[in-house]
């Protein structure tokens, strides 16, 4: 029935109802027929917003879409159009013109209209521990946004119902009489300092973390911030945090800054560039991407302690529940992919047993919604102003490398400073510094800016370390005040280690896999070669067999 009536508004297009202005008019000539199409009219905007595009019909060109526009004089709606430019055609679901190999929806004609379950109502119209869907049905309330249609309609799982704030199943609010360390950390805006300490007494802990692939790109990059003379004030030398990625990444590399003890944490196989491929991953998606690049790592990079215990999700999309669910199903023990919005106070890491204590912020916004026993160590966004005390407002920055604003050294500097100085003269929740190491190259003298900035940091102020992510919890786990930091057990581990790499000379193994095909890939390893590339379904290369 919608096709014949959009048939007849484009019968009536071509007829030159259309006038200037890109608005409908349908002139004086046939009462009758105007009131028809009116009715058409209203009946395609009933219940869309105002800034919604969509299409009149998918045979006609895809660069043309109308929108509704209400008529304040006559009443009604009438249809505005658009039409983008040469070359490119309207994407539906993103809502503006784009390069058509990039658009796979011009034979739709809207965007899915989405149906919302009735959640709250005057009286009650489910019985107790359930709620109703958009079209009537009652449910159990803990069906509600598990991943799982439902309801017939779909609507217990509708994205916008399903957010931290809305899920029916939500995390309750922080109990700080109920979430006690080292099991559990959490505050009401997130602020609180861990153990009741006096910020005077509290270390000020810089994590610097990099996403991606280790390789001959790079180590000279790593070897340079983490010098041996680059020491803490307990005596042991600067950790960072690496968030390894595998295509082309050096085993023998991996493990030999594990043996010095940083922190190795996993950051996919694939690092797909799809963005619903993560924000949108399914459970074995994700069990894939992550179990399997830690099962990658441990193998080829030798690390047999199970300390590879961390996650950050690629481009910082999280996956919601269905991530956290496989974090915990696979014994992680954290993630650092949510970014805490700029804020005057940062945000201390807590756990997500109780809701999380900010606004779920940054790409997708598919924040977790319920409980997982999980910690967080979020991102707090950057300052990324070049004179904070004058410059305008600006978004912050979640890596330090997507500040797009950072061209000079000096600037770079200032940069550093300005956020070093918010967090340790307020209440000192740890600094994350994380890179794409891709920006440190191309930003020449970039990462011996930063080197003397942690050497001038570490000799100005003998509260600051330089430590990993495991390392920030370990610490939240038993808050010490800083007169026996140099004593904490836990970052004693692996203090000042010397010595030879496990092997000078690794193995660079030329290997293929079937889920490659036509490609020679180098892995690099102190261990033996594999039969093949390891990857998704064959993360050891010791050879799969695809399902007929």
């Amino acid at each position: 029935m919608m096709h014949k009536l959009l048939s007849v508004i484009l019968l009536a297009l071509v007829a030159g109802l259309v006038q200037t202005q890109n608005q409908i008019d349908f002139g004086q000539e046939d009462r009758v027929e105007k009131d028809r199409l009116q009715a058409v009219i209203e009946s395609l905007c009933k219940n869309r917003a105002e800034n919604e595009y969509f299409r009149l019909s998918t045979e006609s060109n895809c660069r043309d879409a109308v929108r509704c526009v209400q008529n304040d004089f006559k009443g009604g709606h009438s249809l505005a159009a658009v039409r983008c430019p040469t070359g490119l055609v309207f994407d539906l679901d993103g809502q503006t013109c784009n390069w058509a190999a990039q658009v796979d929806n011009c034979d739709r004609l809207t965007k899915p209209r989405v149906i919302y379950p009735n959640l709250k109502t005057d009286e009650p119209v489910c019985p107790d521990g359930q709620l109703q869907c958009g079209n009537g049905e009652c449910i159990d309330k803990i069906l509600f946004c598990d991943d799982k249609p439902d309801c017939a309609d779909g609507s217990d799982e509708v994205d916008q119902v399903c957010q931290v704030e809305s899920d029916p199943n939500a995390a309750p609010k922080c109990d700080t009489a109920d979430c006690v360390i080292p099991d559990c950390f959490c505050s009401a805006d997130g602020t609180k300092v861990p153990g009741n300490l006096e910020v005077a007494q509290v270390p000020q802990m810089i994590t610097l973390s990099f996403n991606g692939a280790v390789n001959v790109d790079n180590i000279p990059i790593y070897q340079e911030l983490f010098a041996e003379d680059m020491l803490n004030p307990n005596g042991c030398s600067a950790k960072g945090t690496f968030f390894v990625s595998h295509k082309y990444t050096n085993y023998s590399a991996v493990q030999e800054f594990h043996r010095k003890g940083h922190e190795i944490g996993v950051f996919s196989i694939t690092r797909k560039q799809e963005p619903k491929y993560w924000s949108k991953g399914t459970y074995d998606d994700w069990l894939a991407e992550m179990a399997g690049d830690r099962l990658i790592m441990e193998r080829f990079a030798n690390i047999t302690d199970g300390s590879v215990i961390g996650i950050r999700a690629p481009y910082l999309r999280i996956g919601g529940n269905t991530q956290f669910q496989m974090m915990n199903d696979q014994f992680f023990v954290y993630d650092s992919s949510i970014t805490a919005p700029l804020s005057r106070i940062p945000v201390w890491p807590y756990t997500l047993l109780y809701r999380m204590p900010h606004k779920c912020h940054g790409n997708a916004n598919n924040c977790p919604s319920r409980s997982h026993p999980i910690w967080e160590l979020p991102i707090n966004e950057l300052d990324r102003r070049d004179d904070p005390d004058f410059d305008e407002t600006l978004s912050g920055c979640h890596l330090v490398s997507s500040c797009s604003n950072l061209y000079e050294r000096d600037s770079f500097r200032r940069f550093l400073d300005h956020n070093f100085n918010r967090h340790y003269g307020t209440n000192r929740a740890p600094l994350s510094l994380s890179f794409d190491t891709s920006w440190l190259l191309s930003n020449k003298g970039f990462t011996r800016e930063l080197a003397t900035w942690m050497r001038k940091i570490l000799l100005d102020h003998g509260d600051v370390y330089f430590v990993t992510h495991l390392q920030v919890i370990q610490w939240m786990q038993n808050p010490s005040d800083t007169s026996s930091l140099r004593d904490f057990a836990e970052w004693k581990e692996k203090c000042d280690i010397k010595g030879q790499a496990y092997c000078s000379l690794p193995n660079a193994c030329p290997l293929t896999t079937r889920e490659l095909p036509g490609e020679v890939l180098r892995l690099h390893t102190c261990m033996e070669c594999p039969n093949n590339y390891p990857w998704l379904l064959d993360p050891t290369g010791d050879g799969f067999n695809f399902k007929k």
